[in-house]
């Protein structure tokens, strides 16, 4: 279940790309699947161990084109261990929620982007996910949970004021809200709940069939009610791998 639009931030075969807080990997797969030479980034390391399995039996299958690469690689988001200006691309998916000094880890994403490059950022809804709050303690005091709700007018604003250019967004996810509202009602931890369990299986349903209906729900859904706000930045060509913003000259060319 991807949340990147990748007919919106398109990656071609050979592009270095960064997959920040890679989690159980679906950008990862697919950035693998375009020919991409991926690094799938977490802390992790169980995911990442589940991330590298997959990438070899991707390998094995014949599921990825020729010269394509995939490594993963641990550490921490506040200080990336790779050079400035290093990757063509770079997603961040339901990352920056988890992480209290989020403007560092948007300094060390705009240093290790090259000039030029693009940045997909995705995060929970305001909505959505305030209703999750409301609704659960649990939800967002467990360790390494949420620290914050943006705004998608905060979550522009800080990139901005790094050194990102902002380009478009959208919202993703739909269906998945009420689950969530079901989950944090009847408790998070509560999966064999019949109505959290009934509406998860819809999802599973939902993912492996992709009936029309269902997409023409989630079509109207998503500027409602879709879990996930997607916004796409790019880092202007003269800008500082230092993390500084773009003079207004620079800007104005980009």
């Amino acid at each position: 279940m991807l949340t990147v639009d990748f007919q919106r931030f398109p990656v071609e075969p050979g592009d270095r790309v960064l997959d920040m807080g890679c989690g159980a990997g679906r950008h990862a797969f697919e950035l693998y699947r375009r020919g991409a030479h991926v690094v799938a980034f977490d802390q992790d390391a169980d995911e990442l161990a589940g991330v590298d399995t997959m990438f070899g039996a991707m390998r094995l299958e014949g599921e990825v084109p020729a010269g394509a690469t995939a490594e993963t690689v641990r550490g921490d988001a506040l200080d990336l261990p790779f050079p400035d200006d290093h990757f063509d691309a770079i997603v961040a998916s339901e990352v920056l929620e988890h992480i209290p000094d989020d403007m560092r880890a948007m300094r060390e994403l705009l240093r290790v982007l090259r000039p030029g490059g693009k940045l997909a950022v995705t995060v929970p809804s305001w909505l959505p996910e305030r209703v999750c709050w409301a609704l659960s303690e649990d939800y967002h005091t467990a360790p390494g949970g949420h620290v914050r709700i943006y705004t998608r007018a905060e979550l522009e604003a800080k990139l901005k004021s790094v050194g990102f250019r902002v380009g478009g967004h959208h919202h993703a996810h739909g269906l998945h809200a009420p689950y969530w509202w079901i989950k944090c009602a009847v408790g998070v931890n509560n999966d064999d709940h019949p109505l959290a369990k009934a509406y998860h299986q819809v999802l599973v349903w939902d993912i492996m069939k992709r009936p029309l209906a269902t997409r023409l729900a989630e079509r109207v859904l998503n500027p409602l009610i879709g879990k996930s706000v997607v916004v796409y930045f790019a880092k202007p060509p003269g800008a500082k791998s230092g993390g500084s913003a773009p003079t207004e000259e620079t800007a104005d060319a980009v």
